[in-house]
C-alpha cells in the first residue's frame, strides 16, 4: 500500500490519465476526479474523466468540464473512491484489470489496482485526495471547488459523525482559497425540488419499525419514483433521511434499480457496525455507512437485511 508521497510521486509519472468514478456517482467520486484532473493538469499533464451514465444534475457542473472526448485513449487508469471493480459503471468495466492506481477510503477496499492507497479513517475520500495534491503545487480555487464538494457531501455539511477535527482543517484550508462555498452548501444541502419532498413523505408515511423502534426501514420502490415521475437527482442521498428520526440508529433504505433487485442502504450509530451487516449481503462500507445490493421480492430483501443486523447486534430486538 502506498503513502501519500509514493501516490503523488508515481502521479507525477504519469500522463494521458483516464479517472474513474463509480455507479451511481455521489459528491465525493465526483469532487476527488475533477480535483485530481485540474491537479494534474496544472502540471502539464494529459487527464480526462470517463463519462459517468448516472452523473446527476447537482454534481453535472463539476464533472462535464473534464469529461473525456470520443476516442480518448488513455495510458494510466486511476479512480477515485471506488471500493470494488462491482462498483464500476457499464463502460468502465472494461477497465477492470488494467487500474494503475486505485485511491480510495474504503474499510472494505479491495486493492484492485497495480498500486493501491486508501485511508478508512478518513470522513472522505477528498481528505486524501487533499493531502496528494498539496504535495503536488498550489492549492487553486479550481482544485479547492470541487474537492469542498467531495468533502461536505460524504460528511453531510460536516454534520455526521464521521466528520473529524482534520475534515473541518481541509475543509478550511479550501475555504482560504476563495471558492464559493456557500453555493455548495445551498445547493446541496438546503435546496429540495418538490418531487425530492414529495418522495420523502411518501417514504415516511410507510416507514416501519424494528428492534424496540431503534431501526427503521424506508422502502424506494420503482412505483414510488414513478409515481412522481422522480429522477436520480431527486433520489440522490435518501439515505440520510432515517437517520433524522429520534431514537433511531439503524436505518435501512431500501431502493429498488430494477425489478426486485434493491440498492441497501445502511446508516447507523455506534451500536451498529454498519459495515458488517452490508458485508453479509455481499457488500461494505464504513462503521457508520455501508450498502449492498439483493435480488429478492421486497419483503425478503427485507428479511436478509434484518436478520443481518440481528446477527451483529447483540441486544436485537424482534419486536
Amino acid at each position: 500500500m502506498l503513502t501519500v508521497s509514493q501516490t503523488a510521486e508515481l502521479l507525477r509519472s504519469f500522463d494521458n490519465v483516464l479517472i474513474l468514478t463509480h455507479l451511481r456517482p455521489d459528491g465525493d467520486t465526483v469532487g476527488c476526479a475533477a480535483a485530481l484532473c485540474a491537479g494534474l493538469r496544472a502540471l502539464g499533464k494529459t487527464v480526462f474523466l470517463l463519462p459517468n451514465p448516472d452523473l446527476t444534475a447537482a454534481c453535472a457542473p463539476y464533472f462535464q468540464p473534464y469529461a473525456a472526448p470520443e476516442g480518448f485513449t488513455a495510458e494510466k487508469i486511476v479512480s477515485v473512491d471506488l471500493a470494488t471493480t462491482g462498483l464500476f459503471p457499464e463502460n468502465a468495466r472494461a477497465y477492470a484489470g488494467r487500474v494503475d492506481l486505485a485511491i480510495d477510503h474504503h474499510l472494505s477496499f479491495e486493492a484492485f489496482g497495480q498500486a493501491n492507497i486508501v485511508r478508512a479513517e478518513a470522513a472522505a475520500c477528498g481528505e486524501l485526495i487533499y493531502d496528494i495534491l498539496a504535495q503536488l503545487g498550489p492549492m487553486t480555487p479550481e482544485i479547492a471547488l470541487p474537492l469542498y464538494v467531495a468533502v461536505s457531501t460524504d460528511t453531510g455539511c460536516f454534520a455526521y459523525n464521521n466528520t473529524t477535527p482534520y475534515t473541518h482543517a481541509v475543509a478550511a484550508a479550501l475555504m482560504r482559497t476563495g471558492i464559493d462555498y456557500k453555493a455548495v452548501n445551498k445547493a446541496f444541502f438546503r435546496t429540495k425540488t418538490r418531487k425530492r419532498l414529495a418522495l420523502e413523505a411518501a417514504m415516511l408515511s410507510d416507514m416501519e419499525f424494528y428492534d424496540r423502534e431503534r431501526a427503521v426501514v424506508l422502502s424506494v420502490p420503482l412505483s414510488l419514483m414513478e409515481r412522481f415521475q422522480a429522477d436520480e437527482g431527486d433520489a440522490e442521498d435518501l439515505s440520510a433521511l432515517g437517520g433524522q428520526i429520534e431514537g433511531v440508529d439503524c436505518a435501512v433504505t431500501m431502493r429498488e434499480l430494477r425489478s426486485g433487485v434493491w440498492k441497501i442502504s445502511v446508516r447507523t450509530g455506534s451500536r451498529v457496525n454498519a459495515s458488517k451487516v452490508c458485508a453479509m449481503l455481499g457488500g461494505g462500507g464504513h462503521a457508520a455507512a455501508a450498502g449492498c445490493t439483493v435480488e429478492a421480492p421486497w419483503s425478503e430483501a427485507k428479511r436478509r437485511v434484518l436478520a443481518a443486523v440481528a446477527e451483529t447486534v447483540e441486544d436485537f430486538c424482534e419486536s
